[in-house]
């Protein structure tokens, strides 16, 4: 499975570091490096996963993982972010985000609507 040409070409123009790998699981991983984060969350950037199942981009992707594990520095806590899980021998925070089926559209949507999400959840954490 490879990642979308159009996929590629909006983290390019976007100047986002990043990398694809497979990990034997039928998903294909995508990690946004050194991705930049609002203030008022524990750090500056993050590693950000998402893992697309193999009939993406006709579905979309299911939840994100970073790293390192992120908090408000307010000391709130973050809704549906307390599961820990591993993924390429590192350990993950997983943050719990589902859309609903109307909210993707095949054909149209793919990582550029979805770090769109990704940073709309990411203020809401900081704020």
């Amino acid at each position: 499975m490879k990642l979308p040409e159009a996929d590629r070409e909006y983290l390019d123009r976007a100047g986002i570091i990043y990398r694809v790998f497979d990990d034997g699981t039928g998903m294909l991983n995508v990690e946004l490096i050194d991705f930049p984060l609002p203030e008022g969350l524990n750090a500056g950037t993050a590693s950000v996963l998402f893992r697309l199942s193999a009939s993406y981009p006709d579905t979309a992707p299911d939840m994100w993982w970073v790293i390192p594990h992120l908090v408000p520095l307010d000391g709130g806590v973050i809704p549906a972010t307390e599961s820990i899980e591993t993924h390429d021998g590192r350990v993950w925070q997983r943050w719990s985000r589902h859309l609903d089926a109307a909210a993707w559209r095949s054909g149209i949507d793919g990582l550029e609507s979805y770090v769109r999400l990704l940073r709309t959840e990411l203020g809401s954490a900081a704020a």
